[in-house]
């Protein structure tokens, strides 16, 4: 089980000084990125008032904004997808200046293509970790150890796969093509067809962590992949011992970045949110909720224990280097898309 720490002193003091006047900030985000027990010392500190609207999948940041009338000032895609919302129009160059702690983001970051443009940065690096893959230890008498697991026949039923064109992904991996953000319309037929091969063995398709954590406490589903260490100690506190593994054919890597939407009328409300984002206030407060490692290793190293910041991965860049970290997909996003929804759609 996941230890919670408590976020220290300092983090809770990093907003301090005066209230000024009133506002609020709209955001479009994951599961845990607004939680109250950091959130709520947020708005206490600035004088600003937080709404959150969830996502399930970066396939669902373009059509929210698309029909959102600019009720969002902020949203977190991952790294696949942040490109997509810049070509879009959707959101604006951010102010690094304005940021504080920005120099403490990890380089390798800072260094991702689909978070700037023309020299300007549209993203702000908050959370990273891994795609893994998690089994219900009482199901199996020998552990899992690849994606090919989940197209096991004995397994019908009680398989389940993320609800995400990332299954393009999973899929072709298993068929032995790793060049999986740069797939060639062959390889991507290939992957399609391994995904409708495993169809009628899937229980059901997860989309949020609550419901993927409801499937394994009721038994439903044994094996899956999963958000590394989110719904894992969800499960834990719950009493249901599962087993978080990366896959003989690797697992992918993911960072969620801070984008602020074109031309929000909260711009004061969210700037003072990044802030706190970035700093030991809103890295250790996704850290204890989530599970997922800290994009500013030097907030995490302020208000962690020096357990929590290796279990996280927070001193080990090797570890980042073995991940395969979603990549932009330019021009093909849509035909990923497209391959996913042509699965479901059968």
């Amino acid at each position: 089980m996941k230890t919670q720490y408590l976020v220290t002193a300092c983090a809770l003091s990093a907003l301090a000084g005066p209230v000024l006047a009133e506002g609020s900030v709209s955001v479009l985000t994951w599961e845990g990125y607004a939680d109250p027990s950091f959130i709520s010392t947020f708005e206490e500190q600035s004088g600003c008032s937080v709404s959150a609207t969830y996502v399930g999948s970066n396939d669902d940041f373009a059509p929210k904004l698309m029909a959102g009338g600019g009720i969002y000032d902020l949203i977190t895609p991952s790294i696949d997808t942040t490109k997509l919302m810049i070509d879009l129009g959707f959101v604006e160059p951010l102010d690094t200046a304005a940021i504080t702690g920005w120099d403490g983001i990890y380089p390798k970051f800072l260094g991702q293509d689909g978070i700037q443009k023309d020299g300007a940065y549209y993203g702000m690096p908050y959370s990273w970790g891994a795609i893994a893959f998690m089994y219900r230890d009482d199901a199996f008498t020998t552990p899992p150890t690849s994606i090919a697991d989940l197209w096991r026949e004995d397994l019908k039923g009680k398989i389940s796969l993320w609800d995400d064109k990332s299954a393009i992904y999973v899929a072709a991996r298993k068929n032995g093509d790793m060049n999986i953000y740069d797939l060639s319309d062959e390889q991507i037929a290939k992957a399609q067809e391994a995904l409708l091969e495993q169809k009628p063995l899937v229980r059901k398709y997860w989309a949020t962590a609550g419901e993927l954590v409801d499937l394994y406490k009721a038994g439903e589903v044994v094996i899956s992949n999963t958000w590394a260490g989110y719904q894992s100690s969800l499960l834990a506190a719950e009493g249901v011992k599962v087993t978080e593994f990366i896959p003989t054919e690797g697992a992918e890597g993911w960072m969620d970045s801070w984008m602020v939407v074109k031309d929000t009328p909260n711009k004061e409300c969210a700037y003072k949110f990044l802030n706190m984002q970035l700093s030991e206030l809103g890295q250790c407060g996704v850290a204890n909720v989530n599970g997922y490692s800290a994009a500013n290793a030097a907030a995490a190293k302020s208000c962690m224990t020096s357990e929590q910041f290796a279990a996280l991965h927070q001193d080990d860049p090797d570890y980042l280097d073995s991940l395969l970290i979603w990549a932009p997909l330019a021009d093909r996003f849509e035909t990923y898309t497209n391959a996913w929804n042509a699965v479901k759609a059968q």
